[in-house]
């Protein structure tokens, strides 16, 4: 399959033609109707819209795992680096973007060209229809109709307002449409004809049935439909599998959901393939490149840049209490709770970092799983040395990226270092994971007054996390690296603090994989939230956050792009409000 995504490129460059006979003919390299009209033309085509998952134009913001969209502004992570770093990013993660923004450009020209190449296989698809099997046709375009789902559901999160067009409109027509909030009805069509006519069993890598219906249901939860959600998530918890055939589960370790070596297990209900050796860094994780520590020598992966530090309030998050429960009222951030960060101190109170003492105090093991900390054991490499890894203190604060991190065993075998960085790699990015759908299924549970139902769904998830058999341990001792303590809840007393609950879980359990931003926002909280973050994070980071702040009906969603509206006038699209 990731061969055949390199080859289905040039099957997306279609011939034009003129009024001259003699200029008639099709550019080089271009495939005609006559061959895209048969079974291999449209799965060519289709595994080229599978490519575009990876996103289409190289940039950096079209990476599925939305860590700049998702995480950096949903205040789990920060950009990173210093001020004058891929510099476009930082009137964004201070929530002061506007239209103009050629990153938001290129997310929204990417996920077009999603869409627009998941209509171009149905198209065909019918145009084919006497020589393709109805099987194969109902096969093709359940995964056209799931991934072109996708697509508008990436828009939908982040613009809101979209025009929508599916296989049936013409060309022309496209500039004309208007764009609207209601799409949510199309949406959940594709994914509920995916459900219905998609295998359960196929290649890896492929939609399948499951996925679809998990699909739908995360459609269900964003719009407050509880029951339906519940619903859909009940059979893809109890009935669900994954492409090739395992049944849906929580992988025994977690850091092996962002293992290279491990892709396609148990756990990853939709992800995108990654690959190397292909003449092209682009089929990596080419939109992680610039997110490994900042380091230049042998000891470290990628020798880059950075960038996506996880946020000084996220690594507080993982305190616990003498039960091993987080601090659901906020009270992480009080100044006894904080988590040891002596990066930070550094600067502001001017401690010496030799005399560093690491945090002694009660912490979820999924820290060290997500959050690369000073003197602790970095996956397979050194323990993270501190400064040597941080390229400013004042501005990007203690904490390195450690999830989709490869290991220095995987060095040129599971990553790609044929251009500017070793920091190609190969792990595949789960864009829906069965961890993910159990804390969906729990927030429904909540709304509908099912608290039991909830609380065994979230215990669940936390099981998993006490398993100390994988905590972080120590490379040349074996000792545990922290005081790792950890519960399940014994009961939910009220729906408010089931809710308080399951929130706070996804923010732990999903931590810097693009999920926090768009939660924030359609629990309702994004303002309230994020201006409390900003607050905190700012006395430490007052380079980067001071003065910044959200606003309430505006930030929730990204401004429609100026270059669009310049096409195609103001008259067809209206800008979101406040920008």
């Amino acid at each position: 399959m990731k061969k055949l995504g390199i080859i289905a490129l040039s099957a997306l460059v279609l011939g034009v033609s003129c009024s001259d006979e003699f200029l008639e003919v099709p550019p080089a390299s271009s495939l005609g109707d006559a061959q895209l009209q048969t079974l291999d033309g449209v799965e060519g085509l289709l595994i080229g819209t599978y490519a575009a998952l990876n996103g289409v134009f190289g940039n950096r913001f079209e990476g599925p795992n939305h860590w700049i969209t998702g995480s950096i502004m949903g205040g789990e992570a920060n950009k990173g680096t210093d001020a004058g770093d891929y510099a476009a990013i930082n009137p964004i993660q201070r929530y002061e973007g506007d239209p103009t923004s050629g990153d938001l450009n290129n997310l929204w020209r990417g996920r077009f060209e999603g869409v627009s190449r998941a209509n171009r296989v149905l198209a065909t698809l019918e145009a084919a229809a006497d020589v393709i099997t109805a099987a194969d046709a109902q096969r093709i375009s359940g995964e056209a109709r799931m991934l072109r789902g996708h697509f508008y559901f990436d828009l939908k999160k982040h613009f809101n307002s979209i025009p929508y067009f599916d296989e049936t409109v013409l060309p022309t027509e496209i500039p004309l449409i208007p764009n609207t909030p209601d799409v949510w009805g199309q949406i959940e069509a594709d994914f509920q004809y995916a459900f219905d006519n998609l295998p359960e069993v196929t290649d890896a890598g492929r939609v399948n049935r499951w996925a679809a219906g998990a699909y739908l249901g995360k459609a269900y939860l964003y719009q407050g439909k509880w029951a339906e959600a519940k619903a859909m998530f009940d059979d893809v918890i109890a009935n669900g599998v994954t492409s090739n055939g395992l049944a849906y589960a929580l992988l025994d370790d977690y850091a092996q959901i962002f293992n290279a070596e491990n892709d396609n297990h148990a756990e990853a209900i939709m992800d995108v393939e990654s690959a190397n050796n292909t003449g092209s860094t682009q089929n990596a994780n080419y939109f992680d490149d610039l997110n490994y520590p900042y380091n230049t020598g042998p000891d470290g992966p990628g020798n880059c840049c950075g960038f996506f530090q996880p946020s000084i309030e996220l690594g507080n998050s993982f305190r616990t209490d003498a039960m091993g429960l987080p601090l659901l009222d906020g009270s992480y951030n009080d100044p006894a709770n904080e988590v040891a960060n002596n990066f930070v101190h550094v600067v502001v109170d001017g401690q010496d970092e030799a005399t560093f003492v690491e945090d002694p105090g009660n912490l979820d093991p999924r820290i060290d799983w997500s959050v690369g900390r000073i003197g602790i054991q970095y996956l397979d490499w050194i323990e993270h040395p501190g400064s040597a890894w941080i390229r400013s203190f004042p501005y990007a604060g203690p904490y390195s990226p450690k999830k989709y991190i490869y290991y220095r065993s995987q060095e040129n075998t599971f990553t790609d270092g044929s251009s500017w960085t070793r920091g190609y790699a190969l792990m595949n990015y789960t864009i829906i994971r069965f961890a993910d759908v159990l804390l969906m299924a729990a927030e429904a549970e909540v709304e509908l007054g099912n608290l039991a139902a909830a609380l065994a769904l979230v215990n669940q998830v936390r099981a998993r996390a006490a398993n100390s058999t994988f905590w972080v341990r120590n490379a040349g001792t074996g000792d545990l690296e922290a005081n790792y303590v950890i519960g399940e809840y014994t009961s939910f007393p009220d729906q408010a603090f089931a809710r308080d609950a399951v929130r706070f879980e996804r923010k732990l359990e999903l931590s810097g994989e693009g999920h926090r931003f768009f939660d924030l926002v359609r629990w309702g909280i994004a303002a309230e939230t994020l201006n409390d973050y900003l607050a905190y994070e700012s006395q430490y980071l007052v380079t980067k956050f001071g003065g910044a702040s959200f606003t309430a009906g505006k930030n929730e969603f990204y401004p429609i792009p100026q270059t669009q509206i310049d096409i195609q006038g103001s008259d067809v699209l209206t800008q979101n409000p406040g920008y």
